[in-house]
């Protein structure tokens, strides 16, 4: 099969727009970004404040304890999903890279351990649910999650820390009706957020 290979779009034909939200350099160049049309020859800041106004509430968290390379597969997914609020748990290195530079337009925040990100979001007000296979977990459309709902998600294998699960105002799970006990944490991840998008508020 054919596929082009061709990323972005080439100089902007003159006369340009004159629109602040413009990035001079980029309409004289082309934009070779991972955006969407509308967001062609925008500076980063302009797509930021963009997203920022009309993005979705729901915030994402991920317990990195060993550094899994599902992270970028789940900032994707949230930047796709309109998420605007990124909470990382533990290490602060992660895979960028998976992410396709789409962290870029997210607002990344960092906590040294569960206990930390816990406080922090009940200072906020918001909803934790722990997204894991757990005995007490129950499927994520029987859970009413809130406008301020935060989802969490752990690593491929280990899956949460008991702290964490612990926390949570509640353990949601990915139904499943195969064979295999688990899948792809990356994959749960946007199965999750779409969930959430689908329930009435």
């Amino acid at each position: 099969m054919h596929m082009n290979t061709r990323i972005g779009i080439g100089p902007h034909p003159k006369p340009w727009p004159t629109d602040e939200r413009y990035d001079p350099e980029l309409l004289e160049k082309g934009d070779a970004r991972n955006v969407i049309d509308k967001y062609r020859y925008w500076t980063e800041s302009a797509i930021i404040d963009n997203l920022d106004a009309n993005g979705s509430s729901l915030e994402i968290a991920i317990e990195n304890l060993e550094r899994d390379f599902n992270m970028g597969t789940i900032v994707r997914n949230a930047n796709a999903f309109g998420v605007r609020h990124i909470h990382v748990i533990g290490r602060r290195q992660w895979n960028k890279r998976g992410a396709m530079k789409t962290d870029t337009y997210l607002h990344i925040h960092y906590y040294p351990d569960a206990s930390s990100f816990i406080a922090a979001m009940k200072r906020q007000r918001k909803q934790v649910i722990a997204v894991d296979i757990v005995d007490d977990a129950v499927p994520l459309e029987q859970i009413t999650m809130s406008h301020q709902a935060v989802l969490v998600f752990g690593q491929e294998g280990p899956g949460l820390s008991h702290e964490m699960l612990s926390a949570a105002d509640a353990v949601g799970m990915v139904s499943q009706r195969g064979s295999t006990r688990s899948m792809n944490v990356g994959v749960a991840a946007g199965i999750a957020m779409y969930i959430w998008t689908s329930q009435p508020r």
